[in-house]
């Protein structure tokens, strides 16, 4: 995978090089050390060989690329040096010799590389440590596309004999959209299994395809008619669209709101899709913003800090620091990634050249106030754009439940055909805090699981359409907004979501359990620093 020269926190992020990587630029590939099965490697514990010596010799090269034939011993080699080197908590990890048996194949050994600690409220510390087909993630991050229906598909309980599975929303011309799948759908059945109680391996398979070209039926019970009827859809490569809805709505004292359900920073594309209609926004003179990041895992931290300042303008932003990133202990001044300088990140001001010119002008809401509506599914750069603006002290009013607690992010490092997400960074605001690991809550005097933020205690409002200033959530903003009270009785159950952390094991029958199905939603759940060209 190749590196797009981009600038990022006020550095630029190099391409990667081959000879950085510890290959050859030029001339015959370098022989593997240990030979091309890696048999004469030693290992001694807590000794590390730079993780350079072991890059691209791979098991299985790939033609076309930096690949030279090798073993999986050299890749778990080079995963345990790059861990020890990168890796947030590498003291953490027990350093076990890559030539176990136990652990035969890259991706088993990378699974133990990382920390068994947990955070105040006893949930593991790394919740976020998995890989991906480097081909498929080039796909998703530089279109948005993977395949499948165009649905977002919610599940409320992903174990027996309780299942439930809602469809949070659905693309356009999609086939989900195409065969009347909408939000507040309800999944009954797959491929004649129940949902309730049925094989998670043909639950999964249906809902999750691998590929385009599958045809699956369902049983669905529509939202509102209540009526159950059962279609077959043919799975496709569907791009998501980053900005999904966007609506406006007059207050009794006749100011304008504008709301924006905005669904990921993780595609190239997002920053055009902010940069129109926030400008839409900006020429209606819109006076108030509600922005829906509930179901917005996150992406490209380059994109968030440009939102934060077309959120909050330049008087608000000026001279302010979006985000300092934090490494290892063995890192307090040089980036080990790209081995540059650290330096903060401020708000950009101008387009960085994802899908909006590099150096193009912002449009801006001038906002000292922020409605945000949050889920479990809020997660990593959504949560880097609300420390950002509280950390500059923009006034965060946040409507929902407990965001997923990711102060934390990485380089998407490619070897060998796998893209390989471990910890790498914590982030901190302008006023160095990034403390965030059991997430933002909303705040209404009573005790909280994460860090408290001013705002409303309310769960997702399936019944209505996002952007429906019925919507629960929606409508609790608006209240708030008029009133500056959360409504009379707010529903103080926390939400379910997705748990994006991997179970040990797969055995319950648990949909979340599936790895692959645990990765594709970890890859939406991330905060990203570089992107494949």
């Amino acid at each position: 995978m190749t590196i797009k020269r981009a600038t990022i926190l006020g550095t630029s992020i190099l391409a990667l090089a081959l000879s950085a990587c510890g290959g050859s630029s030029s001339g015959s590939p370098a022989a593997p050390p240990g030979g091309q099965t890696g048999s004469g490697i030693s290992w001694t514990q807590g000794v590390f060989e730079p993780a350079g010596t072991f890059k691209d010799f791979c098991e299985m090269p790939r033609s076309g690329t930096n690949d030279v034939a090798g073993s999986y011993l050299h890749e778990k080699h080079w995963l345990r040096s790059w861990s020890n080197e990168t890796y947030l908590w590498y003291n953490e990890i027990t350093d076990i010799n890559p030539a176990s048996t136990t652990y035969p194949h890259p991706l088993d050994y990378f699974d133990i590389l990382r920390t068994d600690a947990t955070t105040a409220s006893g949930a593991p510390k790394d919740r976020f440590h998995f890989t991906y087909d480097t081909e498929e993630y080039e796909q998703l991050v530089s279109s948005g596309a993977s395949a499948g229906y165009g649905a977002r598909i919610r599940i409320l309980n992903g174990t027996p004999p309780d299942r439930e599975i809602v469809i949070a929303y659905v693309e356009n011309n999609s086939p989900a959209s195409n065969a009347g799948i909408a939000r507040g759908t309800e999944i009954l059945e797959v491929d004649g299994e129940s949902v309730a109680t049925g094989d998670a391996d043909t639950l999964n398979a249906g809902l999750f395809p691998e590929s385009d070209g599958e045809s699956h039926t369902f049983l669905v019970r529509h939202n509102g008619s209540g009526t159950t009827t059962t279609i077959t859809m043919t799975s496709d490569i569907v791009a998501s669209d980053p900005v999904l809805t966007t609506t406006m709505d007059t207050l009794g004292n006749g100011e304008t709101v504008g709301y924006m359900l905005f669904n990921t920073f993780g595609t190239s594309g997002a920053e055009a899709a902010l940069f129109n209609n926030v400008r839409n926004f900006a020429q209606a003179g819109v006076d108030h913003l509600v922005l829906d990041l509930r179901y917005n895992g996150g992406g490209f931290l380059d994109i968030a800090s440009e939102l934060g300042y077309m959120v909050a303008g330049p008087s608000n932003t000026n001279g302010r620091v979006f985000e300092t990133l934090v490494f290892n202990d063995q890192h307090p001044t040089f980036n080990p990634v790209t081995g540059e300088r650290i330096s903060p990140s401020p708000f950009h001001s101008t387009g960085q050249g994802f899908s909006v010119s590099t150096g193009t002008a912002l449009p801006t809401l001038n906002l000292d106030k922020v409605y945000i509506l949050s889920t479990g599914s809020t997660c990593s750069a959504s949560e880097s754009l609300i420390n950002a603006l509280v950390g500059i002290n923009v006034d965060v009013v946040l409507i929902g439940t407990t965001s997923c607690g990711k102060p934390y992010g990485f380089y998407a490092t490619d070897n060998c055909g796998i893209t390989y997400f471990t910890i790498q960074f914590r982030g901190e605001n302008d006023v160095g805090f990034g403390d965030y690991a059991d997430g933002f809550s909303p705040f209404e005097g009573a005790a909280t699981t994460g860090e408290p933020v001013d705002g409303c205690i309310i769960t997702d409002d399936f019944t209505k359409s996002l952007g429906d200033s019925s919507e629960a959530m929606y409508a609790a903003a608006l209240t708030h907004l008029e009133t500056g009270n959360c409504p009379a009785a707010p529903d103080a159950q926390p939400d379910s979501f997705v748990t994006y952390a991997k179970p040990a094991t797969f055995e319950d029958g648990n949909l979340e359990a599936d790895p692959r199905i645990a990765n594709r939603n970890m890859v939406l759940n991330s905060r990203i620093l570089n992107r494949p060209e």
